[in-house]
């Protein structure tokens, strides 16, 4: 069994930052990031693979965050720059055992509860 904590979420102002880390035990090889805004579905952000090598991201944060991880402390990071109100959401942190169709929520065997992101304009 594997069990994800989100942490780092919080209230932030328009072009700020934030860094939202994600504490996995167990084994957990390709590790996204999805969110989930008031009134919408749930949609992909980033991922990456275990050794770091296949990173993805959602168009919306090209640019801005950076997705990382330290399999030492079991943690996958998702750094957040250049925030904006339509960052707010709910992230949730997911895993899964294989890399193919990375970007697909449908394919995660484990989630976290999540942690609110709130940007202000």
């Amino acid at each position: 069994q594997v069990h994800l904590v989100e942490s780092g979420g919080g209230l932030v102002q328009a072009g700020g930052s934030l860094r939202l880390s994600c504490a996995t035990s167990g084994v957990t090889f390709t590790v996204g990031w999805f969110r989930q805004a008031p009134g919408k579905e749930r949609e992909f952000v980033a991922v990456i693979s275990w050794s770091g090598g296949n990173i993805l991201y959602a168009d919306s944060v090209k640019g801005r965050f950076t997705i990382s991880r330290d399999n030492a402390k079991n943690t996958v990071y998702l750094q957040m720059n250049a925030l904006k109100p339509d960052d707010t959401a709910v992230y949730y942190c997911a895993a899964r055992g294989s890399w193919n169709q990375a970007q697909n929520q449908r394919n995660y065997d484990y989630w976290g509860q999540g942690t609110q992101v709130t940007v202000s304009s």
